[in-house]
């Protein structure tokens, strides 16, 4: 058994994935996280944003996303879009502002994705950003996790 949590670990480590006291959800520590628990990924001045694998958990089974259209534009803190889940529908909030250049189609047909995999194949809008310095109010990884795990003990 300490074999395998110590590999776990190691994987964990390798993967640059830190996970919560809960097994369930996972946090990456290269994204940057806005406390209504979106993610957001920048690669030079464009940013992929989607749910965090702490809200689909909660959310429960996805079974509808409500995509923007490319061209618009989103504004940080400003709605983008729904997830429908069986549970509950949540507003997504942009946790950065700019043009947003693509959506993720296949949560059309697929919208489990946000289940499956929230941080890679079920991301939802990818932005030209504007103002790179919002980011700077996005939490890191190890602030999102404490950010969840505080608010699940309340």
């Amino acid at each position: 058994m300490a074999s395998r949590v110590l590999w776990a670990s190691r994987a964990a480590s390798y993967l640059r994935i830190s996970t919560f006291n809960r097994a369930f959800s996972t946090v990456l520590k290269d994204l940057k996280y806005a406390d209504t628990h979106e993610w957001v990924k920048v690669d030079g001045d464009s940013a992929t944003v989607g749910i965090t694998d702490h809200a689909q958990d909660h959310l429960g089974d996805v079974v509808y996303v409500e995509l923007p259209e490319v061209g618009s534009t989103v504004a940080q803190g400003a709605n983008f879009g729904a997830v429908e889940s069986v549970k509950a529908t949540s507003d997504i909030i942009s946790p950065v502002s700019g043009e947003i250049v693509e959506v993720n189609e296949e949560l059309s047909n697929s919208p489990g994705l946000v289940n499956a995999s929230p941080y890679e194949n079920g991301w939802i809008i990818k932005v030209k950003l504007n103002d790179a310095a919002e980011l700077n109010s996005l939490m890191d990884s190890d602030k999102y996790t404490k950010f969840c795990e505080e608010e699940d003990n309340h």
